[in-house]
C-alpha cells in the first residue's frame, strides 16, 4: 500500500490502525500526548489512556481494517491528513467512515496532540442499523 508522505509518528499511527495494534498505535504518541477521538468528546490524555481506549474498541470488529490516509499536508510540526476507515462489526455489518486528523508533533517527533474530525453519529448509526 502506498501512503502519502508524512512524519514517522503519523505514519506509525496509520500503520498500527491497519494492523489492529493498540500498543504501536499508542506508541506514536508522546507519553503525555492527547487524542481527541473525535473532537467534541472528552480527550484521552497519556499513552496508557490512548492504548486502553483503542484496545477497548478493536474487539468490537472482525476485522478492524483500520484507517487509510489519502492526503497529508505538513507545515512545521503540524500535519493534516484526510483518511477513510473501514471495519466489519461482529454481526457482519460493514462500517465505513472518513475524516480529517490534525496532528501536532513534539520536538521528539512524537504526536503531542491529535484531533480527529469525523461524524461520530454516522459511525454509530452503521452499528445500530
Amino acid at each position: 500500500m502506498t501512503y502519502p508522505a508524512m512524519p514517522l509518528a503519523v505514519l506509525q499511527f496509520f500503520r498500527a490502525s491497519q494492523q489492529g495494534d493498540a500498543d504501536a498505535w499508542a506508541q506514536a504518541f508522546a507519553a503525555d500526548g492527547v487524542f481527541h477521538d473525535p473532537v467534541g468528546t472528552p480527550p484521552l490524555t497519556g499513552r496508557t489512556a490512548i492504548r486502553d481506549f483503542i484496545a477497548s474498541v478493536l474487539p468490537n470488529f472482525q476485522p478492524f481494517l483500520g484507517l487509510t490516509p489519502l492526503e497529508a499536508h505538513t507545515v512545521g510540526n503540524r500535519v493534516a491528513v484526510s483518511w477513510r476507515g473501514a471495519a466489519v462489526a461482529l454481526d457482519g455489518k460493514p462500517v465505513n467512515w472518513s475524516g480529517i486528523n490534525i496532528y501536532e508533533l513534539g520536538e521528539d517527533g512524537l504526536i503531542q496532540d491529535a484531533k480527529a474530525y469525523f461524524n461520530h453519529a454516522v459511525f454509530q448509526a452503521q452499528l445500530a442499523s
